[in-house]
């Protein structure tokens, strides 16, 4: 485990404001900098050391792929612990792979790699999970979405 990165009442002032309503505009960083109080380029600054030292892993847009063409599936595989660094690294080569994670039991099963595949098409998921599985030897278990649920979560920064 490494250290935790340090962040101060602005990082989390900033955090606690880029969740959820980014505006859509020309300069919308001067917006919610405006919005915090704090210079556009300062919070600019400040978000790409927050993702550097990995306190936010990811920045961005949420999309509902499907209604562009594209596909999302969850998926899952039984890693025997001795392979299981190679089997990350493989997995993780692939670049319609996200949300790669560690998951002991649950699901009274024995799937320890969970991650989503995200591909353009619907028609792409199952020859990607075709490679996937030439590439690590092991079966993949796809669990494709049946029906949508939209939970927004905001979780504020404490001390």
């Amino acid at each position: 485990m490494r250290e935790p990165a340090p962040i101060d009442p602005v990082d989390r002032t900033i955090i606690d404001g880029l969740q959820g309503g980014f505006p859509i505009c020309e300069r919308p960083w001067a917006v919610v900098a405006e919005r915090l109080a704090i210079g556009e380029g300062e919070l600019i600054a400040r978000v790409r050391r927050l993702l550097e030292t990995r306190v936010l892993t990811r920045f961005g847009p949420m999309f509902q792929v499907e209604r562009i063409g594209g596909a999302f599936v969850l998926a899952a595989l039984r890693v025997p612990e001795a392979d299981w660094d190679r089997v990350l690294a493989v997995v993780n080569g692939f670049p319609e792979v996200a949300h790669n994670y560690r998951r002991e039991g649950g699901l009274g099963s024995d799937f320890n790699m969970w991650f989503v595949l995200a591909t353009e098409s619907g028609e792409a998921i199952a020859p990607l999970i075709a490679r996937i599985e030439r590439a690590t030897a092991l079966e993949v278990f796809a669990f494709p979405k049946l029906r949508e649920y939209f939970i927004e979560m905001k979780l504020p920064v404490r001390s």
